[in-house]
């Protein structure tokens, strides 16, 4: 039965029954009115899953997509310096497999590296063995890992699933580990084996962002805006039956609510009117709010909401600033845990525990400036030595026969 149909035949029949609970039938007006609302929904959040949140997230969401490129590619355009103690090294076979990990260079290895970190919270890397020395490395995807724990709720061993396929990667412990498999993760305050993702934090901000847009979509397919309640009135007193009633908000729920059914026209007869209650995108800056929650989803990534053109962020002065500070406190923080890590394990494998991975910050152009201020005061400092100077800079002492070369 249709809703016209409905509402003729039960104009001006009186029922004394009164609303469930749950129930947005009103109290009737004066002139016998009635209200007819939605009764409460509950919100629907995305899965917090390495797959859902990549989803919603990186693949549907632009904030989090950009968030997630910028950090990823600017560490990985840093380039790689291997150290023994303090003498850099610039020929190593760890090196050679860090420019070739398995038949792609070195960036996009780290990029994806990255990208899981900040998606799951979780990166994961394989060395392919040959003699017992690493000759490939691997990404694995996080959501195809298990982690399974011992009797002391610490991980014992790695399940790597691809289709029917399970591969089982015991844990090394112990100073010389040269387990296959690196883990990487950031903290997790609840878990002892696995990672927690920045995106994971921000899920709230990510839900309200995309379902703004879904709800501006179905607002231009709509061309209108129904919002608010029916008002029954049907001028001799009378009430809506229960059936009727029943029928009537069963209709408004299947037809008129949700993201994908927003601003659909409604026809309206019988003593029925419209009246809004709910506040306008206009009166709840509904831009705003979007905005806002934009801005909660770069700062979960720490990335300065001006390089995303996030609009109403005036936290650094200019542009260079904003560059500068992500450097500083996102992109050399996470590159150091990387190259910790990484350095580390590889230098197990290859048996030699000294040497140590890092990075050339004075490679990064967005830090141009900062570091041409400081070689400027270094240089201003007179009671300082040549090697004083380098040190302070970050460079080796210059040998005698070096300085012996450039005077020549």
């Amino acid at each position: 039965m249709g809703l016209r149909t409905q509402l003729a035949a039960v104009l001006g029949v009186a029922t004394g029954r009164g609303a469930a609970p749950g129930e947005a039938k009103a109290a009737p007006l004066a002139g016998g009115a009635f209200l007819f609302s939605n009764g409460d929904h509950g919100a629907p959040w995305s899965e917090r899953s390495y797959s859902g949140l990549s989803r919603t997230g990186f693949m549907q969401n632009p904030i989090v997509y950009r968030s997630v490129r910028l950090v990823s590619e600017a560490a990985a355009a840093i380039p790689l310096l291997l150290y023994d103690k303090s003498r850099e090294i610039e020929d190593h076979p760890i090196l050679a497999l860090l420019r070739r990990p398995n038949g792609a260079d070195a960036t996009a290895l780290l990029e994806t590296l990255c990208g899981h970190l900040l998606l799951s919270g979780n990166a994961y890397l394989e060395a392919a063995l040959l003699d017992g020395q690493p000759r490939a490395l691997y990404a694995l995807r996080p959501d195809r890992m298990r982690i399974v724990e011992g009797a002391d709720g610490w991980p014992e061993a790695y399940e790597y699933r691809v289709g029917g396929a399970v591969k089982r990667i015991a844990v090394e412990t112990g100073p010389d580990e040269t387990s296959p498999l690196l883990h990487i993760r950031l903290f997790h305050p609840l878990s002892d084996g696995e990672g927690y993702a920045p995106l994971s934090a921000a899920q709230g901000a990510l839900d309200l962002h995309n379902a703004a847009a879904r709800w501006n979509k179905a607002l231009l397919d709509n061309s209108a805006r129904p919002s608010g309640a029916l008002v029954y009135s049907p001028g001799d007193g009378g009430n809506l039956s229960a059936d009727a009633f029943d029928r009537l908000k069963a209709e408004l729920e299947s037809g008129y609510t949700g993201a994908a059914r927003a601003g659909r026209p409604m026809l309206l007869e019988g003593g029925l009117d419209w009246k809004a209650m709910a506040l306008s995108p206009k009166d709840m800056d509904f831009i705003e709010a979007k905005n806002q929650a934009a801005r909660e989803i770069a700062l979960a990534f720490g990335v300065p909401p001006m390089l995303l053109g996030i609009p109403g962020d005036n936290t650094y002065a200019n542009y260079a600033e904003a560059n500068r500070a992500f450097f500083r406190l996102t992109v050399l923080p996470l590159m150091g845990r990387l190259t910790g890590a990484i350095g580390g394990w590889l230098a197990a494998h290859f048996g030699e525990p000294g040497l140590r991975l890092g990075f050339d910050a004075d490679g990064i152009e967005g830090l141009a400036e900062e570091r041409a201020a400081l070689w400027r005061r270094i240089g201003a400092a007179s009671f300082l030595t040549d090697n004083e100077k380098r040190e302070a800079v970050g460079y080796g002492p210059r040998t005698v026969a070096a300085g012996a070369a450039a005077r020549g």
